[in-house]
């Protein structure tokens, strides 16, 4: 028998998910329909947004933001490197050019300095992420981002705060993911809001080839016969009623899984503190989801990858450092500042397992297989 392994992630899915996308498919109706419609009022809401704008996943999502907003050749859009490399890639997608600043150590999120450093004339947005469930300080970077606005990719941040409300509360635009590695699931999926009922109607025609009538309204006219026009050049970046099935489901578990996760980490910063390792906890403005939990390697210790092999040998499956995009072959050569907290976190972090199946005795095996490899006495720095 091998070693049992305990994963980095795991969603939470049960009968009622399943029996949420049979009842859709037993309806008959399966694309995008009445439960897209259903799920985009419900999360809209549950992050404290007038309007959400379902979509297939949430770089379709955070394209389609800057699509609205006329971004294109010429322009410029500062961005984190510390993120995924779709928030990059985006600005690419419209013509334009990604600019990166870097991130601040204790919560890997956008610097208002950094982005004040390298903003110009041609600067259109700023991309904020908040990076693993951590909050971003989204008002300090409106102050140095003046009247350029700040669009949002929260695609991790389902369940965090932002000074006592969701975050997503008053965001221009914010783009958000259903990905199995996130704590709310459609399998693939996403979502944009906005508190601007005109933005929403927009979006939700460029979702769907810029048509004037969509096909759910068509439907729902019964016998009247409704023409649509197709207004602009658009996209086919739409949900299905299966997976806003799924999803409202998904919505409903959210909050206990929070309180759940929250306590797991926790206890991790408790065990890692012990052994004079430090992870990511809150910022003093807001709480995180924890959508992933980092610890920070000791300079002395062996190399991630070295780390990494060695809690897989012990059946913890672990996880690099959120990928510095400016490091990737896609960006090999883009002109950049230096980024040294960016290279600093993602050589020298690993993410570790959490989910709603950890069990204290998984954190303590965690936590002593990473200790055990890095050779790390009680109290070190």
């Amino acid at each position: 028998m091998g070693v049992r392994v305990i994963p980095v992630m795991k969603p939470l899915l049960g009968e009622e998910e399943a029996e949420a996308i049979a009842e859709v498919v037993r309806s008959g109706w399966v694309a995008q329909g009445p439960k897209v419609a259903e799920f985009e009022k419900a999360f809209a809401a549950s992050v404290g947004a007038e309007h959400g704008v379902a979509v297939s996943n949430c770089t379709t999502g955070l394209h389609l933001m800057l699509h609205l907003l006329g971004v294109g050749a010429g322009d410029e859009v500062v961005v984190p490197s510390f993120s995924f490399i779709a928030t990059a890639n985006c600005v690419r997608y419209v013509g334009a050019t990604p600019v990166f600043a870097d991130v601040c150590e204790s919560n890997g999120n956008l610097d208002p300095a950094s982005v004040a450093a390298v903003m110009t004339p041609r600067t259109k947005a700023v991309l904020a992420v908040h990076q693993g469930g951590q909050p971003a300080d989204i008002a300090a970077l409106r102050a140095v981002a003046g009247d350029v606005p700040v669009l949002e990719d929260a695609a991790c941040a389902a369940g965090s705060t932002l000074r006592g409300a969701p975050v997503g509360t008053g965001a221009t635009l914010a783009a958000w993911s259903f990905h199995p590695r996130k704590l709310l699931t459609t399998g693939e999926g996403g979502m944009v809001t906005t508190d601007d009922a005109e933005q929403a109607a927009r979006l939700r025609r460029l979702r769907e080839h810029g048509m004037s009538v969509s096909a759910a309204d068509r439907h729902a006219a019964g016998n009247t016969v409704k023409l649509e026009a197709y207004l602009e050049t658009a996209f086919n970046y739409r949900m299905t009623d299966m997976q806003a099935a799924m999803g409202l489901v998904q919505l409903g578990r959210l909050p206990g899984l929070i309180v759940q996760r929250r306590e797991l980490a926790a206890r991790y910063a408790g065990l890692l503190g012990e052994v004079g390792l430090r992870a990511v906890g809150d910022p003093e403005f807001g709480t995180s989801s924890f959508q992933s939990y980092w610890v920070h390697l000791p300079d002395n210790a062996p190399d991630s990858v070295e780390v990494l092999q060695a809690l897989a040998d012990a059946g913890v499956s672990a996880r690099r450092g959120i990928m510095a995009s400016h490091l990737e072959p896609a960006f090999d050569g883009h002109p950049h500042v230096p980024l040294p907290v960016t290279e600093y976190l993602t050589r020298r972090t690993i993410i570790l397992p959490l989910h709603h199946e950890l069990t204290e005795s998984d954190q303590d095996h965690v936590v002593g297989s990473l200790t055990a490899a890095l050779a790390v006495p009680t109290g070190a720095s």
